[in-house]
């Protein structure tokens, strides 16, 4: 049995000129109720027809872009491209995730946020405010990024993302002190010290941290 049905005769047309249709609930599940009105969807493929997620407000989930399992876009935001939105993940107020992005688990995108590219964000983690994540960045854990993270994808190889309160490198996440400590002492990942790739990763690292208040 379908949980929702698409409204024809109420639509809109993205920036990208793709309509979009309001959708209303055939059935409650979760905190909805037959007959609510939701959000906008271009197709049924952009939301699961099993499970809770559920798209309201002003929001629109369009192209190839899926939400699924429990997850919830809301508010004004955009779901878009190859997107997928999954898990107990919420996407809201004017956030947006695009391109290959996913967001998942019980990680939350919301404010002015832009996760795009092929970037991540899950865990517990909280991207918000006028935060761009993109590339191939990871944000997870309980991991915050408020402020724009700056993302070095080609000067090492690792890919480094800096948060306002946490140096990711690779798949390690520290705070900047948790960092300047580790270079100063005799811990290998790795990459091994002494060697010309890791005075690279040294130098990106403490650039990085020694530009944070």
């Amino acid at each position: 049995m379908k949980k929702y049905e698409l409204i024809e005769t109420d639509f809109k047309v993205t920036i990208f000129g793709v309509k979009v249709f309001r959708i209303k609930a055939l059935t409650s599940f979760s905190y909805i109720t037959k007959g609510d009105l939701g959000g906008y969807i271009e197709k049924e493929s952009c939301l699961d027809m099993s499970g809770n997620a559920w798209v309201s407000g002003d929001a629109q989930v369009y192209g190839n872009a899926r939400v699924y399992g429990d997850a919830q876009v809301h508010g004004n935001a955009r779901v878009y491209g190859d997107a997928r939105v999954y898990g107990n993940a919420r996407v809201y107020g004017d956030a947006q995730v695009y391109g290959d992005a996913w967001v998942y688990g019980d990680a939350r995108v919301y404010g002015d946020a832009w996760v795009y590219g092929d970037a991540q964000v899950y865990g517990n983690a909280r991207v918000y405010g006028d935060a761009w994540v993109y590339g191939d960045a990871r944000v997870y854990g309980n991991a915050w990024a408020k402020a724009s993270p700056i993302v070095l994808t080609n000067y090492c190889k690792w890919i480094l993302t800096k948060t306002d309160k946490h140096l990711q490198v690779g798949c390690a996440q520290k705070t900047f002190a948790e960092w300047l400590k580790w270079l100063d002492g005799k811990e290998e990942f790795e990459t091994k010290r002494g060697t010309k790739e890791f005075e690279k990763i040294e130098k990106a690292i403490r650039f990085l941290c020694e530009q944070t208040a």
